[in-house]
């Protein structure tokens, strides 16, 4: 049961990182700095001079640069796309998908704690610690499911 409510999480997680990559590339990035700005100078996020309106100016500088955007739209597109696919093929119990999702989750991971590391991203991590979850259950699930198929091959028909 925590399976299948994790998957569908994981499906909206998914559906919504498309979303998100489609949004990116049809909005000019005078947009987004301009949203962070206005945010930022409105104290929506605490003191203006504060880690978060830090992190956030910092943020909307590096994505109105060319390659953070590109970077972004990329992932978000690839992750989600990725992320749908093995949802539905794991949401009908293709015992192939689970070692794809497995191996594809643990890249995603690496690259993720890479890049936050790297640019000091506050999102990314929190993306790699949903992820590290769904790769657990998604190893949890796959063992109980052959399992059970070997359970049923030993009993017969």
């Amino acid at each position: 049961m925590f399976f299948r409510l994790l998957m569908v999480l994981k499906g909206a997680d998914g559906a919504l990182q498309v979303l998100g990559g489609l949004l990116l590339a049809l909005v000019p990035p005078s947009v987004i700095t301009g949203l962070a700005n206005a945010v930022i100078t409105r104290d929506l996020v605490g003191d203006v001079n504060g880690t978060l309106a830090h992190h956030l100016s910092k943020a909307a500088q590096h994505f109105a640069d060319g390659s953070t955007r590109v970077f972004a739209i990329g992932f978000l597109l690839a992750h989600g796309v990725v992320k749908l696919g093995l949802v539905a093929a794991m949401l009908r119990r293709r015992l192939s998908a689970y070692p794809i999702a497995a191996v594809l989750l643990a890249v995603f991971i690496v690259f993720e704690v890479a890049r936050a590391a790297r640019t000091g991203s506050i999102a990314l991590p929190v993306f790699a610690a949903f992820d590290v979850l769904v790769l657990v259950m998604v190893l949890r699930e796959f063992a109980r499911l052959q399992a059970e198929r070997r359970a049923s091959r030993i009993s017969g028909p």
